[in-house]
């Protein structure tokens, strides 16, 4: 069983416009590692290099079978109550991934959007659904009256920038994986920097609860990030054309740091009666309403076949504006500038 919005996207998968995809998987060739490489993976190098990329110490990083349950792991532990702290609260900012804020509203945790004094905030970085990246200075604002920070960096990578670890904030974690920008999703390896100060605390939890990984997923890992550079450049050349079909459509759009945009149509309609529209015409789409906002979609930008996929799309939400007309293209994603307020 998966959760709701990979049961949406799964169920879906055979159509023929597919704008629900947010990793590269598909698009451009994933890690395969050699029975040599396999032979020689070390769980240890693959914690160094990734330490090193996000510039923190190894025994803060911790190895899990993918981005999912990275996620699971770091809202499990950091989500409990203490004293001093509004039992049972954390801050999330919607539209926001699904899993970071349903694991929590799960383990019984209520949902906030407000400032008030919280044990956990949760965000993406850069967002999703949306695909902008905040400010330095905004995200420990953001945060600031919340006890723990958790930030999910699985877009990172198409971003190019730095991790938010170095900020140095006491109580801050963060979650990656292989599984978006290099398009290994085969290889379930993701990871979590637990907070500096709970790093050895989380290693029990970690040992409690998790299994080792396999030596094929770590090879494959230590693969990904060898050939970054290469990876780098045919994510570039499919995003560079994919934003430019997007600019050519949405003549106001402001492209995204990662390869998807929230896109609230004109219309009265909401995101869950437009995406259901779509599929019957055999464009996939992902409503807002998992992301914990109804009145937009998700649109992807990763697959080669974008600029069709997009105009079969737009034709679909047109004619739920005009009554069957053609209607004036308007802007898509969140239409702020990078940094704004959500």
């Amino acid at each position: 069983m998966t959760f709701p919005l990979a049961q949406w996207i799964d169920a879906h998968a055979d159509c023929r416009h597919n704008l629900a995809k947010s990793g590269m998987i598909g698009s451009i060739p994933g890690p395969r590692p050699s029975n040599a490489e396999v032979r020689a993976a070390d769980d240890v190098e693959l914690r160094r290099r990734i330490a090193d990329d996000l510039g923190v110490d190894p025994r803060r990083v911790f190895l899990t079978t993918g981005a999912s349950a990275a996620n699971a792991l770091a809202v499990l532990f950091l989500a409990r109550a203490r004293k001093g702290v509004s039992r049972g609260a954390f801050r999330v900012c919607h539209p926001e991934y699904p899993p970071l804020f349903d694991t929590a509203r799960w383990a019984g945790f209520r949902v906030t959007e407000s400032a008030s004094r919280t044990e956990l905030a949760i965000v993406s970085q850069p967002r999703n659904p949306e695909g902008d990246l905040w400010e330095r200075s905004r995200l420990p604002e953001w945060a600031a009256e919340s006890r723990s920070l958790l930030v999910d960096e699985e877009f990172r990578e198409f971003a190019g920038t730095r991790s938010v670890l170095g900020a140095g904030r006491p109580g801050l974690g963060a979650t990656g994986s292989v599984t978006k920008f290099y398009g290994g999703d085969d290889l379930r390896l993701g990871w979590v920097v637990a907070p500096e100060e709970r790093a050895i605390e989380f290693a029990r939890f970690h040992g409690l609860v998790t299994n080792e990984l396999s030596a094929y997923s770590v090879a494959g890992a230590l693969q990904a990030l060898d050939n970054r550079e290469n990876t780098r450049r045919r994510v570039r050349e499919i995003l560079r054309a994919n934003l430019a079909a997007a600019r050519a459509e949405l003549p106001r759009f402001r492209a995204p740091q990662a390869p998807l945009f929230f896109d609230r149509p004109d219309s009265r309609e909401d995101g869950e009666s437009l995406a259901h529209r779509a599929l019957g015409e055999s464009v996939l789409v992902c409503p807002g309403s998992f992301f914990g906002d109804p009145s937009g979609i998700r649109v992807c930008m990763t697959r080669r076949s974008f600029p069709a996929d997009l105009r079969a799309y737009l034709r679909v939400r047109d004619e739920g504006t005009t009554g069957g007309r053609a209607a004036p293209r308007r802007p898509g994603g969140t239409g702020r500038a990078k940094g704004a307020p959500s």
